[in-house]
């Protein structure tokens, strides 16, 4: 059963000076140099002189967290959403702190379209201009073809698919209003290059949201760049125990797949990759060229992993 909707969206308490956006001195002189040169050298500039801040959903734990503390090591002051784990996310924004960055933690509920929409602005209120969206937050959940159920997609849709097209088209109308270039990284999965029925309802909304990274790129250009990560097995999920992750995780082309760092690594390269959009970078170990009937998660020897057997007819 569901919890009750918590609030749209709700900022955790911060220090003054991390709610408060700085100001950017632009010079009045432009740079000596050729017409053409003064205006990027005067944009670089204050670029440069700009806080860069990220707005990263599911920030409060597994690797949303190891996202938000690896864009705050490359510079980023950074907004960490979450929708229950306040305690985490709490620690997630002391830890961003401690490496020098600013940081402020905000609940909202992604299934609610409202709560979407007023995300993206509560971040700049606290931080600034969002320069860098990582779509991380997901529902996981187990069902297959036979099982589907409206109800069930119903579930995974809001979070995995609309929520990070509404934040999306937020920063959209953000850059077009702010005049400055975005970029939007949307977590997917490997399983999209080497499609199985199960988790049937998540596969089909990381599916549909691989669709929507591609036209976004397309519709949002030039200002909004949008790409999108796979990921393979990275960390434990739904009834793994750590036994069975690792042997889920050594099936893949170069005896391992992918680790939160190797995340980490991809999501910083897209962020800065400016002549990159409309990707999907693929991290994975090459888990994605192997062909597998079942998630991989159900080739370990775990017999508690698998679904229970369907009743006789």
């Amino acid at each position: 059963m569901s919890e009750p909707s918590p609030p749209p969206v709700t900022s955790a308490p911060a220090d003054p000076t991390d709610a408060v956006a700085i100001p950017v001195a632009i010079p009045a002189t432009a740079p000596i140099g050729s017409p053409t040169a003064a205006p990027a050298a005067a944009t670089a500039e204050a670029a440069a002189r700009t806080p860069r801040v990220a707005l990263v959903t599911g920030a409060a734990r597994r690797i949303g967290r190891a996202i938000a503390l690896g864009l705050a090591q490359a510079g980023y002051d950074v907004a960490v959403h979450y929708g229950e784990s306040a305690s985490e996310a709490e620690q997630t924004v002391a830890d961003i702190r401690a490496l020098g960055q600013r940081a402020v933690a905000l609940q909202a509920d992604l299934s609610d379209p409202a709560a979407c929409e007023a995300l993206l602005e509560c971040a700049r209120v606290a931080l600034g201009h969002v320069d860098c969206l990582v779509n991380s937050a997901a529902r996981f959940e187990f069902d297959d073809a036979d099982g589907f159920t409206p109800a069930t997609l119903e579930r995974h849709l809001g979070p995995n698919l609309t929520a990070p097209i509404l934040l999306a088209q937020q920063l959209y109308r953000a850059c077009q209003r702010d005049k400055r270039p975005g970029v939007v990284i949307n977590l997917l999965d490997q399983k999209l290059e080497n499609l199985n029925p199960d988790f049937f309802s998540y596969t089909l909304t990381k599916a549909a949201l691989l669709g929507a990274t591609r036209m976004m790129a397309m519709a949002f250009a030039p200002l909004l760049r949008v790409n999108g990560v796979s990921p393979g097995a990275t960390m434990p999920s739904w009834k793994q125990d750590d036994t069975q992750f690792a042997h889920a995780n050594r099936i893949a082309l170069l005896g391992r797949s992918s680790l939160p760092d190797d995340i980490v690594q991809a999501v910083r390269y897209l962020a800065e990759a400016s002549a990159v959009t409309g990707v999907n970078l693929i991290v994975d170990g090459g888990q994605h060229l192997m062909a597998l009937d079942r998630d991989v998660m159900f080739l370990a020897p775990a017999p508690n992993l698998h679904p229970p057997p369907k009743p006789a007819a």
